[in-house]
């Protein structure tokens, strides 16, 4: 533990750290976070794992829930509700280890209407069962927020019935197809145990027809999504690999359902059974990893669900949804502007930083037009409704939807490689059904029916969704989470990337800033904190966290000119912070590299601190990696004030692209497209939702993989970005496994049809090969994935 730590969230508590029972803590908030948990005798929270809490960076009242206390909003927010007793889901982001479980699990330990409450750890939810005739729901949100475990709830939350049901209709699939599996290999012993023919036919009918009940629900339920999908393909003029599986799934049900008629056992039941099992637990296999990510959003994910509006000047929080054009609304410092809105009081700061990627706020006048998805940094302002929601800026980017090519998505690697497969499959059947109709029909039908058993492409099937999905989750391990397995296929063949600048290459929230002219003492240092910690002006907040560890003064005077800077006196000397003009009386000449905020005592200048960008760690490195394999190119929504640092990384002339709007991203990508490339788009912000949407693959770059990002195809984490060559270069190893698995599908199917051709394949045969051949594909795609990513995949 380090000597300077705050004991609740590890913190550096900096030059003068906030005291309390012998224990030092960064800020007032951790201390009453502390202060709390051991009046309820919850100190185990910091034995678990020490300095776990979480920290508050800004700090908003606790009146933000007082939305809460609207019935209709409560009532859609609450999964339950008998009488008295309610049940609600909080996703709180903020979740992170042991303790944060631990506590969240004792929180009847903080009030007797809690009940019980129970932690999803991936999706980072809690469930709380709770008196709300004791506790209303607004109370049980600022409970959380008052121990800093905040509940995010956005308009998205109210939306019903919009939960995908598609893993649960998987696992019901699943859970059929394994009862039926398992049964049915019961019923199935005699005919592979020594003295099974010695079992008596009445018992061998029954056996038959028991099998059969059981697997009709696997072959017309759990088995219906590979009909649809071959039938799907086929209208596209495509054989996919769902079309074999079709085809043998039916020769298998067809051919077994003949003999359970005719009394003559359970055919491959089975193996039918056990084939359609394996199928579809490696589809969940894929998908197991991103329960909790989102990779579909829009903009109900990012919105609240009540603002602050005005009505003769009182206070009525009211659902967002019900906004009119009109209407005046009233933001708090760290609240999103719901709408476009006009701005008619205060002085606006807004922090576009998840609109434009901008991490630095913009500074607003009365009369100004502000956008929605800005987020107030701040003293309260008061603005006029000029269009609906649904109507913003912000919706239309977000609905600005790219169109991936259906065709395209459907001729994937394995469906080329199911295409001949299925044509020669089918020339070798109805070679043998011929040669054999010219000895005897009954034997033709059954060297025809057995050629479609033997091969159908289990093994082949079961290589992608275990070969990529194991793929996946070692992505998954490593900060890089993919929509699908087709996101890998897309990105081994692509060969353009296109980089947004603003918070993919640089560092989202992050400044370089710097003091020229010189290096100012301790004394001016604290002169500029004292009057730079009370404007709200982008500029002023980046300065004061810059200086965070300066001591502080209270300035005798203080003022703020909009559009200029802050003059003042502190400890009798009179300081003025802003523009050149404002601090100097000249117009400076200033690169545009950079923003400059200049500073002088006692009308003396002493300097400027210019504040420029800050990329991420390893960028050199990474550019080199791909350059090699890869078209490279920038593009961004900023002017070419950094063009010549960016010429050393990307090299000049066509690969940077400045000035560009959302639009004109998009179309950029759109004519990569219309070239033959295969283009991958790499951003962050809601302005790349079209360019990500309109490429083969999207990928956001985001600090936290769990908050709100526009609908892409992945999602890596900010700290694996250096990692992007490895992950790329990973991809085609996986293809390497996927070969192999196919040659060794390949050997299989010709022993099996070396049987079939011959009139001499006999349902011990059968039995051995299919699911010998599927265990071996499964087992061999699962373990070189693993073992390769030890070696090749060091991120």
């Amino acid at each position: 533990m380090k000597d300077n730590a705050c004991r609740h969230c590890g913190s550096d508590c900096g030059s003068s750290p906030v005291t309390f029972n012998d224990a030092i803590f960064c800020c007032h908030g951790c201390k009453a976070v502390y202060d709390i948990l051991h009046k309820n005798e919850l100190g185990q929270y910091y034995e678990i794992q020490p300095m776990s809490g979480i920290r508050i960076e800004n700090a908003q009242p606790l009146r933000k829930f007082a939305f809460l206390d609207n019935s209709e909003i409560s009532e859609k927010l609450e999964t339950f509700r008998d009488g008295n007793i309610s049940r609600v889901q909080f996703f709180i982001p903020s979740i992170h280890c042991a303790s944060c479980i631990w506590l969240l699990e004792h929180l009847n330990t903080l009030h007797p209407a809690i009940s019980y409450s129970d932690v999803n750890f991936p999706k980072k939810v809690v469930n709380i069962t709770f008196r709300n005739d004791l506790l209303s729901l607004r109370q049980l949100a600022e409970l959380l927020a008052a121990i800093h475990y905040v509940p995010e709830i956005t308009l998205d939350s109210l939306e019903t019935g919009k939960k995908s049901k598609t893993n649960r209709k998987l696992l019901i699939k699943i859970g059929i197809a394994s009862f039926s599996f398992l049964n049915i290999m019961m019923y199935s012993f005699p005919e592979y145990l020594p003295g099974g023919d010695l079992l008596e036919q009445e018992f061998k009918n029954i056996f038959g027809w028991l099998s059969f009940f059981l697997v009709l629900p696997v072959v017309f339920y759990s088995a219906n999504d590979y009909y649809l999908s071959a039938w799907k393909g086929l209208r596209h003029k495509i054989i996919s690999i769902d079309l074999p599986i079709t085809l043998g799934i039916i020769a298998l049900f067809l051919q077994s359902s003949w003999e359970v008629f005719n009394g003559n056992g359970i055919g491959y039941m089975d193996s039918l059974a056990g084939l359609l099992f394996f199928l579809l637990i490696g589809k969940w296999y894929q998908g197991k990893t991103y329960e909790a990510l989102s990779f579909e959003r829009d903009y109900k994910s990012y919105f609240p669900v009540a603002v602050t509006k005005l009505d003769h000047d009182e206070e009525i929080f009211t659902p967002i949804r019900e906004l009119k054009k009109g209407d005046r609304i009233r933001v708090r410092n760290q609240e999103l502007i719901p709408a476009d809105a006009r701005l008619t009081e205060g002085n606006a700061s807004i922090d576009y930083s998840f609109v434009t990627g901008e991490a630095i706020p913009v500074s607003r006048k009365t009369g100004d037009l502000i956008f929605a998805g800005g987020r107030q940094v701040g003293s309260m302002i008061e603005l006029e409704v000029e269009k609906p929601v649904e109507q913003s800026y912000l919706t239309q980017l977000w609905n600005q939807k790219g169109q991936k090519d259906e065709r395209q998505l459907l001729r994937n690697h394995v469906n080329t490689i199911s295409h001949y497969f299925t044509i020669i499959i089918l020339i070798i059947a109805f070679t043998a059904f011929f040669y054999w109709l010219g000895h005897d029909l009954s034997t033709a039908v059954y060297v025809f029916s057995s050629v479609l058993i033997i091969a159908c492409p289990c093994a082949l099937a079961l290589t992608v969704p275990f070969t990529f999905g194991s793929t996946m989750r070692v992505f998954g391990r490593k900060g890089f989470y993919l929509k699908n397995a087709d996101v890998i296929e897309n990105l081994h063949k692509t060969n353009t990337i296109v980089f947004d600048k603003t918070g993919t290459i640089t560092i989202n929230r992050e400044t370089d800033v710097r003091f020229h002219d010189g290096l100012p003492d301790k004394q001016t240092i604290s002169l500029i904190k004292s009057m730079v910690m009370h404007s709200s002006h982008p500029m002023s907040l980046v300065l004061n966290e810059h200086l965070k560890e300066a001591e502080i003064s209270e300035p005798e005077l203080y003022e703020e000119i909009p559009g200029m800077g802050i003059t003042g006196i502190v400890n009798g000397k009179r300081i003025n912070i802003g523009s050149a003009a404002f601090v100097t009386g000249e117009e400076v000449s200033e690169t545009l590299t950079e923003s400059r905020v200049y500073v002088s005592i006692e009308n003396e200048l002493i300097g400027y601190y210019s504040i420029g960008n800050v990329y991420r760690n390893g960028l050199r490195g990474i550019i080199e990696r791909l350059k090699s394999k890869y078209d490279l190119h920038l593009i961004s929504g900023d002017n070419e004030a950094e063009r010549e640092r960016l010429a050393v990384y990307f090299g000049d002339g066509k690969q940077l692209h400045f000035n560009q709007s959302p639009t004109d991203k998009k179309t950029f990508v759109e004519e990569l497209k219309s070239k033959g490339r295969k283009v991958l788009m790499i951003g962050d912000g809601l302005n790349d939702a079209g360019a990500l949407a309109t490429s083969q693959t999207g990928i956001t770059i985001a600090e936290d993989v769990f908050s709100f990002s526009p609908a892409c195809d992945a999602i890596m984490s900010s700290e694996k970005f250096d990692g992007l060559d490895r992950f790329m270069r990973f991809t085609g190893l996986s293809f390497g496994v996927v070969r192999t698995s196919f040659a060794i599908s390949l050997f299989y199917n010709i022993i099996g049809l070396s049987f079939a051709v011959t009139a001499n394949l006999s349902p011990l045969i059968a039995a051995i090969l299919m699911p010998l051949s599927s265990i071996t594909i499964v087992a061999f795609a699962t373990v070189s994935v693993n073992l390769l990513a030890r070696k090749y995949l060091r991120v």
